[in-house]
């Protein structure tokens, strides 16, 4: 019987040390102070929604200049309909930028 009370004891000891591991490879106890400090939270969230806005904001640029640049590219290869259709385009953009629209 101690035997077996004993192996039941090594067995639950390396239960508990498995588990308080796996707790702190999760950082509940980081989690658990950060929901109780509602202004850091909120601070955090902030800082990573305008982290994530600008890198929208960049992203999107950077973007709509490669389409424009390869708008142009494509105005001088001299495509019948599409040559046109995107010229104006192009020159429309251009216009904006400049403000004369």
């Amino acid at each position: 019987m101690r035997e077996i009370t004993g192996d039941l004891i090594e067995a639950l000891k390396q239960k508990v040390d498995e588990l308080s591991l796996n707790l702190e490879r999760m950082k509940l106890a980081e989690y658990v102070e950060l929901l109780n400090k509602p202004k850091r939270l909120l601070l955090i969230n902030f800082i990573s929604g305008v982290a994530r806005g600008l890198g929208i904001a960049v992203g999107f640029t950077l973007l709509g200049a490669l389409v424009l640049f390869i708008l142009q590219r494509l105005v001088v290869l001299n495509l019948p309909v599409v040559s046109d259709f995107i010229a104006t385009l192009v020159r429309l953009v251009q216009l904006q930028l400049e403000g004369k629209i």
